[in-house]
């Protein structure tokens, strides 16, 4: 009996790909009195694993929090498997604002203690009494109140991409960070202030709400599934949305796009981006904030250091990251003495000389501006022919074009067009509303973006 996944990343990219079905992403949690969480985790995978789910799971006495993604369609037989239980019959799950098929790689289903952590130690809490859930109009209604006080329940990280105007936004790592720091600093508001939350997908704020319950708040109130329920209401009741950016997401994609509006910087020469990766470098992984014209000179990482440790022979760069043993300060998120437009340096100022390193490798690339025009996205690989397929959106595409290819996995890939079939026939010219096939030296996903080289 297969309880865990069995399967690379790699190995179900390419079985995603091959299979060619539209998946969904979707997060939902629920507090409940689970009384065996491991014979819940091993009901849930031999569930799940059939039809295909793959994501992050975690379950507890406390309850369930999920973010996953299956096949359109087996979303209902999905929705039978997680409605058999009680406490989960009708509950609200979250469709997430934009798509990926490769949002998640692997099915993870995990016992915690806790399903958020929020390090209290105190029996006479009751994560049941919670507060008032406010769907988008309420909440856009109660912000006029001059007697609410928005807070922001996600981290430093999440909020600094995209947040609501006006709210409080704690300067903190952890959900259990934020706790004492919020009662604190409105500890003389408990009665006369309405405590107004909201986080991803509602489930902080769920414990948060009970939590300052607990402490004597009187006026507590939730945003109703989050900021991912809200941007669907708004969008369906043609409401102002008061959220502005992009909304943190926890899978690859690291981020949704809700507005147009950019309301961070770049972490390495602060020009604004709000584009969130992981620093290349496997002995680090920071994440940070970098804007594609320091990803190219910094090739993916985020300091001088990590450039010259990828350039390593593989043997010591593994030598180097087995004399790592500080894991919870290499893989920090968005803090780092390292990212220079927060302290004001160079990040090319220490890049060593091509000599002091072990490949000859260069180790920076001359900056050469694209001037590019969007052509269309990704719709489907065929992966024994080696072929692309692509939705051509926007203006058109020739034989004889030098294309870009554009992805998270991708990366950046630049080849000309030798030959073309346009709704599956032989044809020299695309436009927008068709279909254009061709052959490429690699895989690309569904969510890469073609353009065109125009320069």
């Amino acid at each position: 009996m297969q309880l865990y996944n069995t399967l690379s990343a790699e190995e179900r990219a390419t079985m995603i790909d091959d299979a060619g079905k539209q998946r969904l992403t979707l997060s939902f949690y629920a507090y409940a009195q689970i009384q065996n969480p491991t014979q819940f985790r091993n009901e849930l995978f031999l569930a799940w694993n059939p039809l295909e789910v793959l994501g992050r799971i975690y379950v507890a006495h406390e309850g369930i929090n999920a973010q996953l993604s299956l096949p359109a369609d087996h979303f209902y037989e999905f929705k039978n498997t997680i409605e058999q239980y009680d406490f989960m019959k009708g509950i609200r799950l979250n469709i997430a604002v934009e798509h990926d098929d490769h949002s998640f790689l692997k099915l993870t289903v995990k016992v915690r203690d806790k399903i958020v952590a929020d390090g209290l130690e105190d029996d006479t809490f009751d994560v049941t009494n919670i507060g008032i859930h406010l769907k988008a109009a309420e909440f856009n209604a109660l912000l006029e109140d001059p007697n609410t006080i928005l807070v922001d329940m996600r981290n430093h990280y999440e909020s600094e991409i995209g947040h609501f105007t006006k709210a409080i936004r704690p300067d903190v790592d952890t959900f259990r960070e934020s706790l004492p720091i919020i009662e604190e600093q409105l500890a003389e508001h408990k009665q006369d202030k309405k405590l107004l939350m909201y986080c991803t997908g509602g489930i902080r704020c769920e414990k948060a709400s009970a939590y300052f319950k607990h402490k004597g708040f009187e006026n507590v109130y939730q945003l109703e599934g989050g900021i991912i329920e809200y941007t669907r209401q708004v969008k369906a009741e043609g409401l102002e949305s008061k959220f502005i950016g992009k909304n943190f997401v926890f899978d690859h994609r690291l981020g949704e796009r809700i507005t147009d509006d950019i309301v961070s910087q770049c972490h390495q020469c602060g020009e604004p981006c709000d584009v969130h990766t992981n620093c290349v470098n496997e002995g680090c992984h920071l994440l940070f904030i970098q804007c594609d014209s320091c990803k190219e000179k910094m090739q993916g990482c985020c300091s001088t250091e990590c450039v010259t440790v990828i350039h390593l022979p593989e043997e010591e760069q593994k030598a180097i990251r087995r004399g790592i043993k500080n894991g919870n300060k290499i893989f920090k998120k968005g803090k780092s003495e390292v990212l220079t437009f927060k302290n004001n340096q160079d990040p090319l100022a220490n890049v060593p000389n091509l000599s002091d390193l072990k490949k000859s490798k260069p180790l920076l690339k001359k900056e050469v501006k694209i001037k590019k025009q969007y052509i269309g996205k990704g719709t489907h690989f065929f992966p024994k022919p080696s072929i692309a397929q692509f939705l051509i959106e926007e203006n058109e595409i020739n034989v004889g074009d030098k294309i870009l290819i554009k992805g998270s996995t991708t990366g950046e890939q630049q080849l000309i067009i030798d030959e073309m079939f346009v709704n599956e026939i032989a044809s020299a010219k695309g436009v927008a509303g068709e279909t254009c096939t061709f052959k490429v030296p690699f895989r690309i996903r569904l969510s890469d973006k073609l353009y065109k080289i125009v320069n």
